[in-house]
């Protein structure tokens, strides 16, 4: 089994894949209005509507920008380097600067325009280091 997608459900599809575009520097492949998705090398972000909600049982299954438990997460080559490139962006909140975590990975943590969790991080410890890389 593997992991295929995440998928965000928002009141505001154009906002969200803006923001995923410009964070990512992936073009969202938009199939409808309602839908669109980032496809990275090991897994796509998709982002939904609530209208897409009534395909899978009702509006009231998910309810957008109500995030509390996931974190959307990239490795990034640099992380040092992404903070200093997004610092202009004004459609995030950062919640933690680049700080290095217990497990050896370089985080920054911030808040998408849902209110979602991201963080880019960068392996710094060797155990990190080859738990990403392994040879």
């Amino acid at each position: 089994m593997n992991v295929v997608s995440i998928r965000i459900i928002t009141a505001d599809v154009e906002s969200l894949v803006k923001f995923y575009e410009q964070i990512t520097g992936i073009t969202a492949i938009q199939y409808t209005p309602d839908f669109a998705e980032l496809k990275t090398s090991t897994a796509t972000i998709a982002i939904g509507s609530t209208k897409t909600l009534q395909f899978f049982g009702g509006e009231n299954i998910a309810q957008p920008a109500e995030n509390r438990s996931a974190i959307i997460e990239f490795l990034v080559e640099d992380v040092d380097r992404e903070f200093d490139r997004l610092r202009d962006f004004q459609s995030y909140q950062i919640v933690q600067e680049p700080t290095v975590m217990p497990w050896g990975n370089k985080s920054l943590l911030f808040r998408d325009p849902d209110g979602n969790l991201v963080n880019f991080f960068t392996p710094v410890s060797k155990e990190a280091v080859e738990k990403f890389n392994p040879k």
